[in-house]
């Protein structure tokens, strides 16, 4: 099972903010488990955290801004980017300004910091949000489109059409995350040249210039503007009739404005608040339709808050019925668990197939057969008896007796046909031979029973 991560260390960047030009500094700490991304302002009085998630984004216009109240942070992007790609969950990072600094304009100064400092493993469990069903958000009027496909890893495709002749279409593709740092990292941000002076006229890209930009000059304007605009940047004067790019360093690859995009897209799923698996296609994107995207998938992930189990009943079981029987002493007709298809150290899944000739049909209820949720809570009970008997060395010699079962509940009936997935999970360490698990069942994608259990494990006699 993967587990949460966080910075072995503390970190810290300064650079120019792109937007107001000031000189600022970002620190990145670890943080405890299931904090999540939070980001605190220590510039202004009372040190306001705001929480990086979906919801709390307040702009999209030119980068990613979140805010509370009337305290804002933009340009945050490519920093959540990196710990995005790099499996981090847990995150306080601390800023002295407005935004955070725009450096080159990439993700690359974050990766190499987080490289540098290490990243630790932590002890929860990392709680991954696996899609199940196209999920799916358009933007008529911009044709942006983003959908993710159900998948067994995280990957991304984003498409991109330029209203330029310059530059028209490139796609870029991350296969798998790991190839993050290399692939997709150094992309930097890009911007029009006729964008810049309304930019300007508005206020912002104070800080923008050669060495954290690539800059495209693809239709061309007069020699006076184009003078200007130099004379702006602070770079030698070109000529008007050439058009192209405008840099100081040449292009990592021909793609990379659209792998930047992608960059963009990974720092907006950031805010989402969970890894996921999951193919991702994006048409035309940008932070607003990626900001859309990330609330719609907090929408679902508050609708499906517990995730049943996928169940494959072409792979082999980790533990068959024969297994079971020799671990529990439960036999017919109070042997409730078939097959185990999960276990690890502190988690375990189980089925059971519920038939017809179920014994207990026959009289719950003749007319309308329905499981009790008697046997349905001792049924999570076996496959919780079975979690913790893998902990020992010698199973077989020990037994589990429950003490307590707390915050039962039930929400929907069990029938015929239906197939139940147990998913028990411990709480915390086995102390003194007691143990504290909480289970689901399911049936299809639906939780239909759950409770707490309090168990002792005592060796037979």
């Amino acid at each position: 099972m993967s587990k949460q991560k966080t910075l072995k260390g503390s970190f810290s960047l300064c650079g120019k903010g792109l937007h107001t030009g000031l000189h600022l500094t970002v620190t990145f700490n670890p943080a405890a488990e299931n904090t999540g991304y939070k980001i605190q302002r220590i510039d202004i009085e009372g040190e306001p955290i705001i929480e990086a998630v979906a919801e709390r984004v307040v702009d999209t216009q030119r980068g990613t801004v979140v805010g509370k109240g009337d305290i804002c942070v933009s340009t945050i992007e490519h920093g959540l980017s990196a710990l995005y790609a790099l499996g981090i969950d847990n995150c306080l990072i601390q800023v002295n300004g407005p935004e955070f600094p725009i450096l080159d304009g990439s993700a690359a100064p974050y990766v190499e910091k987080i490289n540098a400092v290490g990243i630790e493993e932590q002890n929860a469990p990392k709680d991954y949000y696996i899609i199940r069903k196209k999920i799916e958000v358009k933007d008529e009027e911009t044709g942006s489109c983003i959908t993710i496909f159900p998948d067994e890893e995280f990957s991304i495709t984003a498409m991109c059409s330029f209203d330029s002749k310059f530059i028209s279409s490139q796609f870029a593709t991350l296969d798998h995350m790991d190839n993050y740092v290399e692939e997709i990292s150094k992309a930097r941000t890009f911007v029009f040249v006729r964008d810049i002076f309304p930019l300007l006229q508005a206020g912002l890209i104070k800080g923008g210039d050669m060495d954290n930009a690539i800059i495209i000059y693809e239709r061309e304007q007069s020699q006076e503007q184009v003078d200007t605009l130099c004379n702006t940047l602070g770079v030698p004067r070109i000529d008007a009739t050439k058009l192209g790019y405008i840099q100081h360093r040449p292009l990592v690859w021909d793609n990379e404005c659209t792998r930047h995009k992608l960059l963009d897209i990974i720092g907006d799923m950031a805010l989402i608040g969970k890894h996921i698996k999951g193919r991702i296609v994006a048409t035309r994107p940008g932070h607003t339709i990626n900001n859309k995207f990330a609330r719609l998938i907090r929408k679902e992930i508050k609708k499906h808050e517990i995730q049943a189990p996928i169940y494959d009943p072409t792979a082999e079981p980790v533990m068959d019925v024969n297994r079971i029987r020799e671990l529990l002493p439960h036999r017919y007709p109070m042997q409730l668990v078939d097959k185990v298809i999960e276990l690890g150290p502190n988690s375990i899944v189980g089925l059971k197939n519920i038939t017809t000739d179920e014994p207990f049909f026959t009289g719950h209820f003749p007319n309308e057969p329905v499981m009790p949720g008697v046997l349905q809570i001792e049924a999570m009970a076996q496959c919780g008896g079975l979690l913790i008997l893998n902990t020992l060395e010698n199973p077989e010699s020990w037994s589990t007796y429950f003490l307590a079962i707390t915050d039962v509940k039930f929400k929907k009936k069990v029938v015929p046909g239906d197939t139940l997935l147990f998913r028990v999970e411990l709480l915390g360490p086995v102390r003194h031979g007691i143990a504290t698990m909480k289970g689901y069942m399911f049936v299809g994608d639906k939780v239909v029973s759950e409770a707490t259990f309090t168990a002792q494990i005592i060796k037979n006699k």
